[in-house]
This record gives structure tokens, C-alpha cells and sequence, in this order.
């Protein structure tokens, strides 16, 4: 199985081939799919199988490949929720380096740091909230 037979936009294809990525794992093969349908899902695997690409992957694709609405340029149109700064900051890389040929516009916010650099990045408008 390959990338490209789950249905994701060139756009999309080409920052996973960037990234190094040759065959989804498993897990990304089990959930890009039904997530790209918008089908909820639930989903558990080991760290470092993929969940990161296997959830943020079909956002993107939905979010800049088949929405293609206008939105208000400030408007956070998808929100992350991790337990930890260390994952927040993780899955924020992850979202700009699979994104960055979509235009996906990213920002974290936790605690323990400055608050005006979060408020700021808001301010300029994101999509995917972290």
C-alpha cells in the first residue's frame, strides 16, 4: 500500500514524500480513510506508528483540499487538544511540515511561556489551533 492510494491531494503527497515517508504505517492506513469520509474514529497505537500523520493528515486535506470556502482569515477552523507542551509542540511541527504546500497556518498555545507571542500568532490569523 502506498500514500497515494488513500486518496490525499498531491499537495499533501509531496510533504510525506518530503518527510521521508515511502508506505503508511498501519495505523495511518486504518484511519486516513474513514477520517477523510469525516467519519469519527477512535484510534490507539504505540508511540512512533504514525497517529500524528494518521489524524492531522486527513485534516489538512479536508481543511484546504475540499473546503475551499472562505473563512475568516482569523478564525481558527481546527483545534488539537494534547495533554503536554512537549506533544503540543510535536504535533505543531508535524501539522506546518505536512501543511506547508496547502498554506496551513499553525499555532500552539500552553501554559509556562509568554503569553503575548501566543496572542500575537492569534492575531495573525491560524487554522489549526494547537
Amino acid at each position: 500500500m502506498s500514500f497515494e492510494t488513500l486518496g490525499l491531494a498531491p499537495a499533501l503527497l509531496r510533504a510525506v514524500a518530503e518527510q521521508g515517508y515511502t508506505a503508511p504505517t498501519p495505523i495511518q492506513a486504518a484511519a486516513i480513510p474513514p477520517a477523510l469520509e469525516g467519519r469519527d474514529l477512535l484510534a490507539g497505537a504505540q508511540t512512533g506508528t504514525g497517529k500524528t500523520a494518521a489524524f492531522s493528515l486527513p485534516l489538512l486535506e479536508r481543511l484546504y483540499v475540499t473546503d475551499r470556502k472562505p473563512t475568516t482569515p482569523k478564525r481558527p477552523r481546527a483545534l488539537v487538544l494534547t495533554p503536554t507542551r512537549e506533544l503540543a509542540a510535536q504535533i505543531h511541527d508535524n501539522v506546518r511540515a505536512y501543511g506547508k504546500h496547502v498554506g496551513a497556518r499553525a499555532t500552539t498555545i500552553f501554559g509556562g511561556v509568554g503569553i503575548h507571542p501566543q496572542v500575537d500568532a492569534l492575531r495573525r490569523g491560524v487554522d489549526v489551533l494547537i
